[in-house]
């Protein structure tokens, strides 16, 4: 899971948007799928703040325990003082470790954070404005990043935050090596990358952090179908559909599916749609990559960064990663 998969969704009017793409995802021929940028709303947003304190979702708390251990270790890496920009920021409150070190190091911490949610940003700009000049950008990941890159002076390295598992959302083929790409475009030989990865684990431990027995994972899939009857008027029975985690060992992910229990038919007003399910028919919300610690210095090199260190944490397989910008070929 992540809070935000980079999309198109926000570029235009959000109603359009979204109809359009709950027509497109439920019309694909074959498996009917729905973009995971769509699960978080505010209902779904909470919902997924609920996930990260249970017991059996460790990625988060992985993710914070290696940042608030290792920021120093991590930012001793850079060679120069460094501007920094996140990605998809949220609140930013992990990124307070970072900043924190960095401050140790320089003598001012410029710091971008990047997110759609002006809410967010003005909640990270609050938090944080005590440990580092903050500058929100609200925006998509790309655009943000340019404007960043664009107001650092020449001789300041940018230092690129994505956190948590972000990185592991992409569902199409190709969409990470182009969105790694992409964004290694941006940068000047010399920048670096701070990605969080989750890393492959038991089947059964990775299947538990999608699929917990007190359904906060199941209220947080079916919210999306709520979202789409309280937005495009829909008329989803959600007791008809049943949440569902499966691990596509082939392409080391975990899928989250809403099966649908009956033959039945749904109408969308909203989107002038009317879509038939068979008893066992799945919509798939979400994809969530797991990656081998081995694998990580080849996805680096395919998309123009070195490899510098992984940091891991001990408790639940998750490592950040530091990658620098490698000069063009």
């Amino acid at each position: 899971m992540a809070s935000q998969e980079i999309s198109q969704a926000f570029l235009s009017d959000p109603k359009e948007q979204f109809a359009r793409d709950v027509t497109r995802g439920l019309t694909r021929a074959g498996q009917k799928e729905l973009s995971s940028t769509y699960l978080y709303d505010d209902v779904g947003s909470a919902l997924f703040e609920a996930i990260t304190h249970l017991a059996e979702y460790g990625l988060t708390r992985a993710d914070e325990r290696l940042l608030e251990t290792h920021a120093r270790a991590i930012v001793s890496r850079l060679e120069r003082p460094v501007v920094v920009a996140e990605l998809g920021s949220g609140s930013g409150r992990k990124t307070r470790h970072i900043l924190r070190a960095l401050g140790s190091r320089q003598r001012s911490v410029l710091y971008y954070p990047i997110d759609v949610s002006f809410s967010a940003l003005a909640d990270c700009k609050q938090q944080l404005s005590e440990v580092a000049s903050v500058i929100p950008l609200q925006g998509t990941y790309f655009d943000g990043l340019r404007n960043a890159a664009n107001r650092r002076r020449a001789d300041q390295p940018l230092l690129v935050l994505f956190l948590g598992s972000t990185i592991g959302n992409f569902d199409r083929p190709g969409a990470r090596r182009d969105f790694l790409r992409k964004l290694r475009d941006i940068l000047q030989p010399g920048d670096a990358l701070l990605l969080g990865t989750d890393l492959v684990k038991e089947e059964a431990r990775m299947l538990a952090a999608y699929d917990d027995p007190t359904g906060v994972t199941a209220a947080f899939n079916k919210n999306l179908l709520a979202r789409i009857n309280r937005e495009l008027d829909g008329n989803f029975d959600l007791t008809k559909f049943q949440h569902e985690a499966r691990y596509n060992r082939a392409a080391q992910r975990i899928e989250m599916h809403l099966v649908s229990k009956k033959k039945q038919i749904v109408r969308i007003p909203g989107a002038y749609l009317e879509v038939a399910f068979r008893r066992g028919e799945t919509i798939w919300t979400e994809s969530s990559h797991k990656f081998k610690l081995d694998d990580l210095a080849g996805i680096a090199r395919m998309a123009g960064f070195e490899a510098l260190e992984s940091w891991i944490d001990s408790e639940w397989p998750f490592a950040e990663n530091l990658w620098v910008a490698a000069p063009a070929q």
